[in-house]
């Protein structure tokens, strides 16, 4: 399997980067560790995750994906078998959020406790703050990768403005720079591609989308209102593409995943490759079967008129 750079880190991942938001949300303990000993044989080897997944869930706090991982890492013995990227940022209820030092650097240690690691390959700021300014964050990261807690930078959810003025702060202050971005972006979800996605290609930011699926509606199992009760994410996110675009979108999936023998999911994904700042895409599964499936889809790669019909379509 072609392994993708990040950035400049030296940080190689697959073709697909698997999320880790459902674990401790829509998979168990049993089922994430089932999940994670088949990404690992399949090669699919990074794991994104985050502080604050999955907090949303009722009963939960924060802080069960990585303790899941976690507790997986110990049982296996299997850490240098993984590239983890984890973030902080976004609120831990009751604890702390943003990026100031002072969280950050209390977040990063909870991380690693919760990991129960030593260093984390990839950490990123989950959300821009306005308030503190570049210079303290990335001055916060600096001493993190100077103890080796952490091994490069990335950052998620900035506007381009900001994304420019925290790379400038970098180069300025010879402070460490964000080596990844990672936006909100799939074939219904086009518009970093005027902007964000120019500057990290002429930067050598590494780009890596999150609702790659978008919610899973590309996956072609959301198709009409009875479809969205299927699942918890699609009654949370599918739903608002169920339209003549969405439809549209689907409809040329189809017609590429029955060229190429593939499924609708497979090829939403391998419309990724190639495309200008794009490192990899960040897709989640919840059963073995759909594990199976992004395995394919890191082994797909759609010719020009594939690409081009899929463009057309989300366009």
């Amino acid at each position: 399997m072609q392994k993708i750079t990040l950035g400049r880190s030296g940080i190689a991942v697959p073709p697909v980067i698997f999320g880790c938001n459902v674990f401790g949300w829509t998979v168990d303990k049993a089922q994430t560790f089932r999940l994670l000993d088949g990404l690992v044989e399949a090669g699919l080897n990074a794991l994104d995750t985050a502080d604050v997944y999955s907090y949303w869930v009722p009963g939960n706090k924060g802080g069960e994906s990585e303790t899941l991982m976690g507790e997986w890492l110990k049982a296996r013995g299997r850490r240098h078998d993984v590239v983890i990227l984890s973030k902080g940022g976004m609120e831990m209820p009751g604890l702390g959020k943003g990026i100031s030092a002072a969280w950050l650097t209390q977040a990063v240690e909870d991380s690693l406790r919760r990991l129960g690691t030593d260093v984390i390959d990839l950490y990123q700021a989950h959300k821009d703050d306005t308030v503190t300014p570049h210079e303290e964050t990335l001055g916060a990261f600096q001493r993190m990768i100077e103890a080796g807690k952490v091994r490069a930078i990335g950052a998620s959810n900035y506007s381009v403005p900001r994304f420019k003025e925290a790379l400038a702060a970098s180069a300025r202050h010879n402070l460490p720079r964000y080596e990844t971005m990672q936006p909100h972006y799939n074939l219904l979800e086009r518009g970093i591609e005027a902007d964000l996605l120019p500057l990290c290609a002429a930067e050598g930011v590494g780009v890596i989308p999150y609702y790659s699926l978008a919610s899973g509606f590309l996956s072609g199992k959301y198709r009409s209102e009875a479809d969205l009760g299927k699942s918890l994410r699609g009654a949370r996110g599918a739903g608002q593409y169920l339209n003549p675009k969405g439809l549209k979108v689907l409809a040329a999936l189809d017609a590429v995943a029955a060229r190429y023998g593939a499924t609708p999911a497979q090829v939403a994904l391998a419309w990724f490759k190639g495309r200008p700042g794009l490192a990899a895409p960040i897709a989640s599964a919840t059963s073995l079967e759909q594990l199976a499936e992004l395995a394919k889809a890191a082994n797909l790669t759609l010719d020009a008129a594939a690409t081009a019909a899929l463009d057309a379509a989300g366009a």
